[in-house]
């Protein structure tokens, strides 16, 4: 589990603890139907990728304690393409390549290959949500699975001719698309200022295996998101 993810996860549990105490109660307004914008990261520490972004929500409560909802997120960051990421016979294949320029002096024998890249990545996520309302000013929710799909375009920025060289031979048209299903949990809490408006804080672990002819491995994600909630609609009777 990521260091990004275990400091989200405490911070989640400490606020929830704090607040606990004081806020302890039975909400009464509860609406039908909630919208979300804010901040949020998208951390996937496996490829050393952190993305800046924004993401979206909106929530339909059949009952008060669950809901059901959609979200989307855009986010973009930078990481680099080494070869201990790639399928095993492309590093043997590279690295063959490698130790003949080498041996003709074409590069020097320290030489490390490292292919810095740009990636926007898009993710669509549908899934339900339980929520504990015994706090009059906060709600704690939890979300036990959701799923949906990532889409990510990547363009390398190769520094070197050699780097050059090895990006248009796995990206000849000069970047690479790809979409790919993940699966993940989640949670967060919401501080209520109104009836209509609350301050939302989440974060979940999601999986997935994105570019699977370029890259070896799937990736655990982290997801943070912090910002506004919309409540609106007609009160949810007891």
């Amino acid at each position: 589990m990521s260091v990004a993810l275990n400091r989200s996860l405490l911070i989640l549990a400490a606020i929830a603890i704090l607040l606990a105490g004081p806020l302890s109660g039975q909400q009464t307004e509860v609406t039908r139907f909630d919208a979300y914008v804010g901040y949020a990261f998208l951390d996937s520490p496996h490829l050393g990728l952190f993305e800046n972004g924004v993401a979206m929500q909106v929530g339909f409560r059949p009952k008060r304690w669950y809901s059901f909802g959609f979200d989307y997120s855009i986010s973009q960051g930078n990481l680099v393409l080494t070869p201990n990421l790639l399928p095993t016979a492309l590093q043997q294949q590279l690295s063959g390549q490698l130790i003949q320029l080498a041996q003709a002096g074409l590069i020097p024998p320290t030489y490390v290959l490292a292919v810095p890249a740009h990636s926007l990545s898009q993710t669509f996520a549908v899934g339900p949500q339980l929520a504990y309302r015994r706090m009059t000013h906060a709600t704690l929710f939890f979300r036990p699975v959701f799923a949906g799909a990532i889409h990510e375009v990547a363009k390398p920025h190769p520094r070197d001719p050699i780097a050059l060289a090895v990006a248009e031979q796995l990206a000849p048209t000069g970047g690479k698309t790809d979409t790919a299903p993940f699966i993940g949990f989640g949670g967060g809490f919401d501080i209520i200022v109104t009836k209509s408006f609350s301050l939302r804080t989440q974060a979940d672990l999601v999986y997935d295996h994105l570019f699977n002819d370029l890259l070896k491995d799937g990736r655990f994600t982290v997801r943070f998101s912090i910002g506004p909630a919309f409540n609106f609609g007609h009160n949810i009777p007891k």
